[in-house]
């Protein structure tokens, strides 16, 4: 068996992996326009790598202007089977402390309605299951790799995903609390949801920078103290994905999962009825259900 391509979306420095190898550059345009960046491939221990920084390097992306759909395309047609999102958050418990990592199982969506979220439309109609976002494998490798490389990580949790760019207000920060979310970002929606379309394995790597401002105890969130934070945090992502794919080169096994047979029930159109350059746009994504 094959091992599975492995992408990485997060900061500009996580290709920066002790150990990589046959490092590469390459700009993809897809369908649906340009992507954050320029794709960087290599390959660690054997496993084929693919990062790409979701806002571009140098930081020139707000979250709403980052091209989910061109980004998870274009890790699609370099073959990606697994991405690993490395994601800065803000904590909503008290026991999640800052410089803790978080791996979630559960997103709300509180963006509003700016992002394109879906592949499907222009003649064909697909509805994919997300009550369970996350890979249940990916999450299970990724914990158990944040564990062995020494870090604090949480198991578990609902990342809630709000428009940004701005910082919650105290009032909506409580009232998230209150809902009983774990973490607060403004990245991962609706990146997980376009992996799931692609029928990419997707895990949340979330690195808890601070706790948004409900902390009566901390000073309110601000960019200064999110780069400080973040900075440290890098390492230790780096040090995750590493562990991360040693074991897949090792042939350590995790729990199966359904993420790469996502689609096969979820295209409701007559394939027939798909138009001509629709179809040639989703070929990457339904091509093989199609073909039957």
């Amino acid at each position: 068996m094959s091992l599975p391509v492995i992408g990485v979306i997060g900061g500009s420095g996580l290709y920066e992996i002790e150990g990589l190898t046959d490092i590469a550059e390459k700009r993809i345009e897809t369908p649906f326009g340009t992507p954050s960046d320029a794709f960087i491939t290599g390959v660690l221990d054997g496993v084929r790598m693919v990062f790409l920084p979701r806002h571009g390097r140098g930081h020139r992306l707000l979250p709403s202007e980052v091209n989910y759909r061109a980004n998870i395309y274009g890790m699609k047609t370099l073959g990606v089977d697994q991405i690993i999102s490395v994601s800065a958050v803000g904590s909503m418990k008290e026991e999640i402390v800052p410089g803790h990592i978080v791996i979630p199982d559960q997103f709300f969506d509180r963006t509003q309605g700016k992002r394109d979220s879906t592949f499907f439309g222009n003649g064909v109609v697909g509805h994919v299951q997300f009550a369970d976002p996350i890979c249940p494998a990916m999450a299970q490798r990724v914990h158990e790799a944040a564990k062995t490389v020494g870090a604090t990580a949480h198991r578990g949790g609902t990342y809630i995903c709000i428009e940004g760019p701005n910082f919650s207000t105290r009032a909506e920060s409580n009232i998230y609390r209150s809902w009983g979310v774990d973490v607060i970002g403004m990245t991962n929606i609706p990146e997980a949801r376009l992996a799931r379309e692609a029928e990419i394995c997707y895990a949340t790597v979330a690195l808890a920078t601070d706790y948004d401002c409900w902390h009566d105890g901390h000073d309110d969130v601000s960019v200064e103290a999110v780069i400080a934070v973040i900075q440290q945090n890098v390492a230790t992502a780096r040090q995750i994905i590493r562990e991360t794919v040693l074991d897949i080169a090792a042939g350590k096994s995790t729990a199966a999962c359904g993420c790469g047979e996502a689609l096969k029930f979820a295209v409701m159109t007559d394939a027939s009825l798909i138009p001509a350059e629709t179809r040639s746009v989703l070929e990457p994504l339904i091509g093989k259900y199609l073909a039957r």
